[in-house]
């Protein structure tokens, strides 16, 4: 049997999403001792990062996991988590998170702004056919906005964002979550990529560290505070084999579908991705712009239907609205499987989702004949480690030292993106931290 590699810090976080590298980069430049255990590797870099190959070597099942439902999920497991395989997209988290759970992130939020240069893409850079979108659905009294970016063109010298960019961001105008794990690791941060966590070692009702396989020989790493920031699939599963039983009951996911239309004129597909979007709080439910890439199309094309699938060749002339549902909590994350149910008013939501987007692909120019719904897509699994559930307001588990950090502990469903609320409470987790050890 293989000899344990063990490890010791003043805190362990797990994941390194926009959670877990923001909490590790908080608590190492202030001088802590921390530990960031990974169960993916670093692809940045690489001849196949962004490819459709790649995209297969670095999503969990290669890009074929699916709740019983039949709900396709794309889970990236790597460096930077989910911000790898992101349109970048940043928005300010609902007002009912402070309002009615009492967690106020917003000064956090406002830094991560000025300090990552949030904002919308320049008009120029927007998309003719996306920005044809947009205006077709303010001429119906929709209220669409320029969506602010995690994107700035001035980092590289050839920006070239399509809908392909999903796969992996290649010419290195957005933002990862990877490079806040570059910057603690100036600070001193030790980083163990390729290692799988398994469960949480609880003692006498405190976190003392975690446990997991690296390759073939097993670990741990000893430490006195504890992060869970492996996503809301990862996380609940950790803890659910650390005997916390209630972990996955129940979870969001933002339920996302594309309604797709063709026009004459070039489409979004070579433009970036959701440029241009529209919340309905009062529904539960976003538009953006947004389509499959290229190689991808036929792939949720032929569940609908094989005439549609055979549009193939015309995908250079479609246009797309995103819908993202603020679904109900329902299903959950177990051992063996992931169950997400539409509940009746997720299918209601849907409904009036789906009437108003093609009308709006319609004022747009798409020929009405020609106007379907791609399969449904979990993008956001969340909600599975919720607070006022599991966690209290500083994101601690009944178990002292235990915090759980990702999209996992979201209360309901966000129907937005996800990116700057979890940074946000990242920084307002470390700050508590901080405060405990002084």
């Amino acid at each position: 049997m293989a000899r344990e590699l063990r490890f010791l810090a003043d805190s362990v976080v797990v994941g390194s999403g926009p959670g877990g590298a923001t909490v590790a980069r908080e608590l190492a430049r202030a001088g802590r001792k921390v530990i960031l255990v990974e169960r993916g590797i670093d692809h940045r870099g690489k001849s196949y990062y962004g490819t459709y190959v790649g995209a297969l070597m670095y999503s969990d099942r290669m890009s074929l996991l699916f709740t019983r439902e039949g709900l396709q999920i794309v889970s990236p497991l790597m460096l930077g988590g989910a911000t790898s395989m992101y349109c970048a997209c940043a928005a300010r988290p609902p007002v009912w998170l402070k309002r009615k759970y009492k967690i106020d992130i917003d000064r956090e939020v406002l830094e991560t702004e000025k300090e990552l240069e949030i904002a919308p893409l320049p008009p120029e850079l927007r998309g003719r056919a996306s920005t044809r979108i947009a205006e077709a659905a303010d001429g119906l009294g929709y209220r669409w906005y320029a969506q602010p970016k995690f994107m700035r063109p001035s980092r590289t010298e050839r920006f070239d964002c399509t809908a392909s960019c999903m796969l992996g961001c290649r010419c290195g105008a957005k933002w990862n979550a990877a490079e806040y794990v570059d910057e603690a690791s100036g600070y001193g941060l030790q980083v163990l990529t390729g290692a799988r966590v398994t469960e949480v070692m609880v003692e006498g009702g405190h976190a003392s560290g975690v446990r997991g396989r690296m390759g073939t020989k097993p670990f741990s790493v000893s430490a006195g505070t504890v992060v869970l920031a492996a996503g809301g699939i990862g996380s609940p599963r950790i803890l659910q084999a650390s005997g916390f039983k209630d972990a996955g009951v129940g979870m969001t996911m933002d339920t996302t579908v594309m309604v797709y239309g063709f026009i004459k004129e070039k489409g979004i597909g070579k433009e970036p991705p959701m440029t241009w979007s529209w919340e309905n709080d009062e529904d539960g439910y976003m538009l953006s712009t947004l389509v499959d890439p290229w190689l991808l199309y036929p792939l949720g094309a032929i569940r609908v239907g094989l005439r549609h699938a055979l549009k193939w060749p015309r995908w250079g002339n479609i246009l797309g609205v995103m819908i993202k549902l603020k679904d109900d909590i329902s299903g959950g994350v177990y051992p063996k499987y992931i169950s997400k149910q539409l509940t009746q008013g997720d299918r209601s939501r849907l409904s009036k989702a789906e009437a108003v987007s093609k009308k709006i692909l319609i004022k747009a120019g798409a020929d009405p004949s020609g106007i379907f719904t791609r399969p449904l897509l979990g993008t956001h699994p969340s909600g599975t480690v919720r607070v006022d559930t599991m966690l209290d307001k500083n994101l601690m588990t009944e178990a002292q030292g235990l915090y759980v950090c990702d999209a996992s502990v979201f209360p309901e469903s966000l129907d937005r993106p996800t990116v700057l609320t979890i940074i946000g409470l990242g920084k307002r987790l470390a700050a508590h931290l901080l405060k405990l050890k002084k």
